[in-house]
């Protein structure tokens, strides 16, 4: 069975920072953004800042930044290996074989 996940938006991460700053609990943030209450959970949980001036506090800018790394550094399904790569340079270079399709 799969699940259907959204993204959370940065105008969503702005809105959680505010929220948060207002006092307002997880669960009625997660009602007030139409998301579930783990969503709201797993982002905090995620995206706190550990160490330094803003430590243990949620910046939207900065839990923006550190998803867009972690989907950047993500690895990605690649059918065209290495090796593959490095065969088809050979002949496209020293054989001089040409990429069209004949």
């Amino acid at each position: 069975m799969s699940k259907n996940y959204k993204l959370l938006s940065l105008v969503q991460r702005y809105q959680i920072e505010a929220l948060i700053k207002a006092g307002i609990k997880q669960n009625k943030i997660a009602e007030q953004l139409g998301v579930d209450a783990s969503t709201i959970s797993r982002e905090l949980k995620r995206n706190k800042a550990k160490r330094g001036r803003t430590a243990g506090v949620y910046v939207a800018s900065n839990a923006q930044r550190k998803t867009d790394l972690r989907h950047k550094n993500k690895p990605k399904l690649t059918k065209f290996t290495d090796s593959m790569k490095k065969q088809n340079s050979f002949w496209l270079t020293k054989n001089k074989w040409s990429p069209e399709i004949s």
